[in-house]
């Protein structure tokens, strides 16, 4: 079969391997698709400190059961989680699986679905990270429910709810993804802002923000534009789905008094302070909250609001390429020329 693998950075090779076999207590399932994102991106330009190559790349997955244990049938259409909570430590039994100490991923410790078969580890079936597709839903759209799940653990968190202001700024696919759960959620309005005008443009002609604010050089202060667009009391709830410590310090600065804040983009490694003015956040009451993947409820979760129609992600879904053009897809995403690439190998 073939698969993609990381070599090291810069280095990721569509190369030829054996099919894997499940081992006890393992699933092995057929690929159909595994989207790409932003992360895949980075893998490649910079590698991840938890990737020990070679490994077999792609967490967003979706596909058919071959064969395999945990009552799965052959033919079952299938989803899997790509953060692997261990289900035992304190804070997983507390329902805090997004911050489990021992987390691993799909793609980075386990070879992911950059690949036409993959096995599905014990430990993934064993915190229930295997989520039957419902009807009416494709394998496309199912590989979309990953990211939608960090997303919505990220609005949890926000306590995103009914008669919101909602002010997302980034408008790659998170960003998209934030402003269709907001609305499914009950914001009142939700505004969209990049710095790329031409990105925001093509985001915003999909999910039709309630206004789309363009961030970018001689566009005016992005503050003032949300503070007029929200008769000067600023947002309930400002999320930076960019890697930008610029919008985090904005989004400090154009919240509402007792608004809240998610940084839900992380800043690099080597960059990661920001300039934070602690009396806005003490005299106006403003809470600043971090949003760390998914859980396998939020997977679960993810899967029926795209089932319900709550949040749509088919047209999200821009670009299709086969597993020997994943390269490609990854240059999409890195020049953000795609609102979401998938892989059908």
């Amino acid at each position: 079969m073939k698969v993609a693998r990381f070599h090291a950075p810069g280095d990721i090779r569509v190369e030829d391997a054996d099919e894997p076999v499940a081992g006890p207590g393992e699933l092995r399932i057929r690929v159909r698709n595994c989207s790409t994102c932003g992360t895949d991106a980075k893998i490649l330009r910079y590698g991840h400190h938890h990737i020990r190559p070679p490994r077999v790349m792609g967490h967003e997955i979706a596909g058919e059961v071959v064969d395999g244990a945990g009552g799965w049938a052959p033919g079952d259409r299938v989803q899997v989680i790509a953060a692997i909570p261990c289900g035992r430590c304190g804070e997983c039994l507390r329902g805090r699986m997004t911050v489990c100490p021992n987390q691993e991923s799909m793609g980075y410790h386990y070879d992911g679905g950059f690949a036409e078969y993959m096995v599905v580890p014990e430990k993934v079936l064993a915190v229930d990270g295997v989520n039957r597709i419902p009807d009416g839903v494709g394998f496309a759209e199912a590989s979309v429910a990953e990211p939608l799940a960090c997303v919505l653990n990220g609005q949890e968190l926000a306590r995103v709810g009914e008669g919101d202001d909602v002010v997302v700024m980034g408008s790659g696919p998170i960003g998209c993804l934030h402003v269709r759960l907001a609305r499914s959620r009950g914001a009142a309005r939700v505004f969209l802002v990049d710095v790329n005008a031409g990105r925001l443009e093509a985001a915003a002609s999909l999910v039709r923000p309630d206004a789309a604010v363009h961030s970018g050089e001689g566009s005016g202060d992005v503050v003032d534009q949300v503070l007029k667009l929200t008769e000067g009391r600023g947002a309930d709830v400002v999320i930076t789905a960019a890697a930008s410590g610029a919008a985090q310090e904005q989004a400090l600065r154009m919240a509402a008094r007792q608004g809240r804040i998610s940084f839900f983009g992380g800043l690099p490694k080597d960059d990661p302070i920001i300039r934070c003015d602690s009396n806005l956040v003490h005299y106006r009451e403003l809470t600043i909250v971090g949003a760390n993947g998914s859980s396998p409820a939020h997977n679960a979760q993810a899967l029926r609001l795209i089932a319900d129609g709550r949040v749509p992600v088919a047209d999200l879904i821009t670009h299709r390429l086969p597993l020997p053009e994943v390269l490609d897809g990854i240059g999409i995403v890195s020049r953000g020329e795609a609102i979401k690439v998938t892989v059908e190998p």
